[in-house]
C-alpha cells in the first residue's frame, strides 16, 4: 500500500473568543497520496481555509489551538518547535493563497522574492538563485521572463501574479502543493490557463495538491478525491466521480444543485430561476422559467449610441499626453424595460467602464446615453442629479460600498432623504418594506453591516438601489464574490423583482454560466469594443467571433468524466488597450449572423483556430 504524503487525523482548531475556546474545525480526517489531487469543497464559513492553515501550522499561537494529528511524508507537524516549521514550510509543502497582490511584497521585484526563498532554503548563492528563477518563471509560462525578473508585482495582471506565486511554491520542489481558492478572484480565462498550468505541473513535479474551493465545476475538473465540508465538519468524502453522480449528504446535493452549467438553458428563450435547496434535506424546488416581461413595442429605458471613454496617461516634468487607455471604444446597444442584457469579457475589457460611463460616475469622451427619453451625457449636475433617480448601481463588493458607521437602515434610506423624496417617519416605513422585498426582516435595520454575511449583505444593496424607484440597474459584477449557493438565492432575488417591477438589468459579469441563465440578450466585449452580441440563445448556440469561442471553451464544467480532456487554452494575456495620443481607431464593421444577432468582422489578429489569438509584437 503507498504511503500517504499527507495525513490528518481528527483534526481540530478552535480560536480563543471572549475567554472561551470555539472549534471552528472538528475532528477532519483524510490523506493524501502522491500524485493526487483532493479537493475540500465547502461555502465561506465552513472551515476549508482554516484546515488548510492548520495543516501549515499558520494558526496564530497566542488565541489559536490546533489538535489532532498531521503527518507530513512521515513528520508528525503538530508537536514541531517552530524553526523546524520553517524549514518544511517552502521545502516540504508550499501554499497559494487567493489573492497573490497580499502575498507579493510590493516594493521587491518579483525575481528578487522568488530567489529569497531559494537562497533560504536551498542555499544558493545570489546567481544560481537567479538563475533557477528565470527557469521557473519560464516553466510557469511567463513570457520574456528574463526581461520581467527585475519588475515589480504591480506591473502583471492577476493571471500572472498567480503564475508568480506558484513558481515560488515551486522553488523548493515540496511533496505537497496547497492551494487556497487560487482562481476564485480570475477571469474564466484566466482560471482555465492557470487550472492546466497546475495539473501540467504536478505531472512533470510528482508533486501532490491539496484544492481549496467553493466552485464545484474547478472541483470536477481537477480533483481526484473531494471532500465536503459544512459549518467546520466534514459531512462527506470520496472519489470525485462519485460525489458527483451519487451524492449522499443533503448539503453536497445543495452544493450541486445551485452550480450553473453551461448549455443547461438550452430550447429555454426566457431567464430561468436557480433551484432553492433546503441543505438539511437536500431536496430542491422546480426551476422556472420566468415571465416574460420584455415589451418591445415600447421605446428602450436605456440606448447607448458610439459611447467612448479614453482616459490620459501623463508623464513628465510638464504632464504631457504619452498615451491613452481605450476603455470603451464606439459601444452602441439598447436595452428594454423588463429586459436583461448581460456585458461579458475579461477584465480590462471595459464592461465596468461602460456601466459607469452610462451613470456618468466617469465621464465619457463622446457619445450619447439616453435613459427614459432623456440624454445624460451633456446635462448639468442638478438634471443629472435627479435623473439619477431612474439609474442605480449594485457594485461587486458590498461591504466597501455600505458605510460601516451607519446602520443599514439609514443606508437604504441615505438616497431617499437626498433626493427629499419622503419625510423621516415615511422613511422608516419604506425601509422596512423594501427589507421585506430583499428577503430580510424589517427589524434588521438596527443593524450595521459587518453584523450581515456577504450574500445580506448585497441583498441590503439591492434594497438601497431600489429605494429611489429606478427603472435601471446596473449591476456590476453583483454577485461574482459570492458563494454559489448565495449566488443562486441573490439572482433569484433579482429575477423576482425584474418581474415584479419591470426592471431593465445592465448584468455585468465574466461568470458565462451565470450569464446564460439570467440574460435575455448577451454583448461580448474586448478591448473596449463589443464584438458579438445577440439574444442570448443566438450568442451561446451559435457563438461566432472567434473571441465568443475562446471565453465560452474555458468556462469550468462540473463534470468528472471531462477532466482528462485538452482544451487548447491559450496562455496568452488580453492585450493592453493603451494607445498612442494620435491613434485613431479603425472602423469597424458587423454583420447580421440572425435576427439581432450581429458580430464584429474581425481583422488579422484572430488567426484560423477558433479560441486563439496571435499576438503583435
Amino acid at each position: 500500500m503507498t504511503t500517504p504524503v499527507l495525513s490528518v487525523s481528527n483534526l481540530t482548531t478552535s480560536f480563543l473568543t471572549e475567554g472561551v475556546w470555539r472549534p471552528v474545525v472538528r475532528n477532519v480526517s483524510f490523506e493524501v497520496a502522491p500524485r493526487e489531487t483532493v479537493a475540500i469543497v465547502g461555502e465561506s464559513g465552513s472551515g476549508k481555509s482554516v484546515t488548510a492553515l492548520s495543516i501549515m501550522r499558520l494558526v496564530p499561537e497566542m488565541n489559536g489551538r490546533i489538535e489532532g494529528k498531521v503527518v507530513l511524508a512521515g513528520t508528525e507537524l503538530t508537536a514541531l518547535p517552530e524553526h523546524r516549521m520553517k524549514k518544511i514550510r517552502g521545502n516540504d509543502v508550499a501554499m497559494i493563497f487567493q489573492e497573490p497582490m497580499t502575498s507579493l511584497n510590493p516594493v521587491l521585484t518579483i525575481g528578487f522574492q522568488i530567489a529569497e526563498a531559494l537562497i533560504g532554503h536551498q542555499g544558493m548563492s545570489r546567481r544560481e538563485a537567479e538563475a533557477e528563477t528565470i527557469r521557473l518563471l519560464e516553466k510557469v509560462r511567463i513570457p520574456a521572463a528574463k526581461s520581467r525578473f527585475h519588475e515589480y508585482p504591480h506591473r502583471f495582471s492577476g493571471g500572472m501574479r498567480q503564475r508568480v506565486m506558484i513558481a515560488m511554491a515551486l522553488a523548493c520542489k515540496p511533496k505537497l502543493l496547497i492551494a487556497d481558492e487560487p482562481t476564485t478572484a480570475l477571469d474564466v480565462t484566466i482560471q482555465a490557463q492557470i487550472l492546466d498550468l497546475i495539473k501540467v505541473l504536478q505531472d512533470e513535479e510528482g508533486m501532490s495538491v491539496l484544492f481549496i474551493t467553493h466552485d464545484m465545476g474547478v472541483v470536477a475538473e481537477i480533483a481526484d478525491r473531494t471532500i465536503v465540508m459544512f459549518n467546520g465538519e466534514q459531512v462527506e468524502k470520496g472519489q470525485t466521480e462519485d460525489i458527483f453522480a451519487r451524492p449522499q449528504h443533503p448539503y453536497t446535493r445543495a452544493l450541486l444543485s445551485a452550480v450553473p452549467r453551461l448549455g443547461s438553458m438550452e430550447g429555454h428563450k426566457r431567464p430561468m430561476r436557480f433551484p432553492v435547496v433546503d441543505t438539511k434535506t437536500g431536496l430542491s424546488d422546480v426551476p422556472v422559467e420566468v415571465p416574460d416581461t420584455v415589451a418591445t413595442a415600447e421605446r428602450p429605458v436605456l440606448e447607448v449610441n458610439n459611447l467612448t471613454t479614453r482616459f490620459d496617461i501623463r508623464s513628465g516634468l510638464f504632464s504631457t499626453v504619452t498615451g491613452r487607455v481605450h476603455a470603451v471604444e464606439n459601444v452602441s446597444f439598447s436595452l428594454l424595460a423588463g429586459e436583461t442584457l448581460a456585458v461579458v469579457g475579461e477584465s480590462g475589457c471595459g464592461k465596468s467602464t461602460t456601466g459607469r460611463s452610462i451613470l456618468r460616475l466617469v465621464e465619457p469622451n463622446s457619445g450619447s446615453v439616453v435613459v427614459d427619453g432623456q440624454d445624460v451625457i451633456g446635462m448639468e449636475q442638478n438634471a443629472l442629479r435627479e435623473a439619477r433617480k431612474r439609474m442605480q448601481i449594485i457594485f461587486q463588493d458590498p461591504f466597501a460600498s455600505l458605510n460601516p458607521r451607519i446602520n443599514v437602515g439609514q443606508a437604504i434610506a441615505e438616497p431617499l432623504m437626498a433626493h427629499k423624496m419622503c419625510t423621516p417617519a415615511e422613511g422608516r416605513d419604506r425601509v422596512a418594506d423594501l427589507l421585506r422585498r430583499v428577503g430580510l426582516q424589517p427589524d434588521m435595520a438596527v443593524r450595521y453591516p459587518h453584523e450581515f454575511s456577504g450574500g445580506q449583505r448585497q441583498r441590503i444593496c439591492i434594497a438601497r438601489a431600489l429605494s429611489v424607484g429606478p427603472k435601471l440597474i446596473v449591476a456590476d459584477e453583483a454577485v461574482s464574490a459570492l458563494d454559489v449557493s448565495i449566488k443562486a438565492q441573490v439572482i433569484n432575488l433579482m429575477l423576482d423583482l425584474q418581474v415584479s417591477l419591470r426592471l431593465a438589468y445592465l448584468f455585468i459579469s465574466h461568470d458565462i454560466a451565470v450569464v446564460e441563465r439570467v440574460a435575455h440578450r448577451v454583448a461580448v466585449m474586448y478591448l473596449g469594443e463589443i464584438v458579438e452580441i445577440g439574444p442570448r440563445e443566438a450568442v451561446f448556440g451559435n457563438p461566432q467571433h472567434p473571441y465568443t469561442r475562446k471565453l465560452m471553451s474555458a468556462v469550468p464544467i462540473p463534470d468528472p468524466a471531462r477532466r482528462g480532456t485538452k482544451r487548447g487554452i491559450s496562455n496568452d494575456e488580453i492585450r493592453s488597450p493603451v494607445r498612442a495620443p494620435d491613434f485613431v481607431p479603425p472602423p469597424r464593421q458587423y454583420r447580421e449572423v440572425s435576427p439581432g444577432h450581429m458580430v464584429q468582422i474581425w481583422g488579422p489578429e484572430w488567426d484560423e483556430k477558433p479560441g486563439t489569438i496571435v499576438r503583435a509584437a
